[in-house]
């Protein structure tokens, strides 16, 4: 691991001024994806700054009855919320659906949104990677691929996102509120948050230079059947192939957002409209221009078949 400078934050605006005044910042508080990039050279940090004692980790009912989600909330807390199971269970679910209780004892709001891709030639410094090293090209375009995107991906980069959480979050339409380098804050939209990879793949959010998550907030709560589904090569503590998140209404009506498919959630709302008519008619909408390789291809017929089962369940606990 190289060598770093550090300092402990004691405001959110000076967390992020500090960020910007030294070049090669990074913001830790869990370090559970941050550091082992560290150790494997990939992230290679001029200087950290510890945002930990930072009062973020409040989880506050707002007036018009949505949620606030301070950014250093843990992912076993938010999870386990009494609030959050009963009025976002989808939320709950998509939390527990990912990594290990140690892991998620560990890993913060703001921390799960921006952790970066599993795809094996990133983390592999000997093979080239457009999202390590911009300029040198994409290993898994004519790699292995099966866990790659089907959808989104450019000629610079086809991986995912792997994040579970954030596409539960993308299904509730949650907004992210930062605090900038000047003090300003800032709210994005989840749908605006992270970005696809065109010609930048190394530029995964919107954040600007030195902008710091402080809050993710959720509309009020929609009602609803909630359901997160995942399918992945192994039982547990796997990344998805492919994951479903559902809130679906008594008339059928409904969200869908899907993980494990591109550089970011995949939420198509047009093709939502077609939830009542089955699983098939939405998949269509979810995937149109969809572009697999040969190894992936598999999950365009996942997708439809996953969110069938997920329908399928769906339908039951209402009946």
């Amino acid at each position: 691991m190289k060598s770093f400078s550090y300092e402990r934050a004691k405001t959110p605006a000076e967390a992020a001024a500090a960020a910007a005044r030294i070049p090669g910042t990074r913001f830790i508080a869990g370090g559970t994806n941050l550091l082992d990039l560290m150790k494997l050279e990939i992230e290679t940090p001029a200087h950290l700054v510890d945002v930990n004692g930072l009062a973020l980790d409040k989880i506050e009912t707002l007036p018009d009855g949505g949620l606030r989600v301070g950014a250093l909330v843990r992912n076993t807390d938010l999870a386990a919320n009494e609030q959050v199971r009963r009025e976002y269970p989808l939320l709950s679910r998509a939390l527990l659906a990912g990594a290990s209780g140690q892991l998620r004892n560990k890993a913060t709001t703001a921390g799960n949104l921006l952790q970066r891709t599993r795809c094996p030639y990133f983390y592999d410094t000997n093979m080239p990677c457009n999202k390590r090293a911009p300029g040198s090209g994409c290993s898994a375009i004519g790699g292995v691929s099966r866990q790659h995107a089907v959808i989104g991906g450019s000629d610079a980069c086809i991986a995912t996102h792997p994040s579970d959480m954030a596409v539960a979050m993308r299904a509730l339409d949650a907004t992210v509120e930062t605090v900038q380098p000047n003090g300003a804050a800032r709210k994005i939209p989840i749908a605006k948050f992270h970005r696809l990879p065109g010609a930048s793949p190394h530029i995964e959010t919107n954040l600007k230079p030195g902008e710091l998550i402080t809050a993710v907030t959720l509309p009020k709560p929609v009602g609803g059947t909630q359901l997160y589904y995942k399918v992945r090569d192994r039982a547990s503590y796997a990344f998805a192939l492919v994951s479903v998140a559902l809130i679906q209404q008594k008339d059928g009506s409904g969200r869908v957002a899907l993980g494990g498919v591109a550089h970011k959630p995949w939420r198509v709302e047009s093709a939502e409209r077609a939830l009542p008519r089955g699983a098939k008619e939405v998949a269509k909408g979810l995937l149109a221009g969809a572009k697999p390789t040969h190894d992936n291809e598999f999950k365009v017929q996942l997708v439809e078949r996953t969110l069938a089962a997920v329908l399928a369940y769906a339908k039951e606990l209402r009946s």
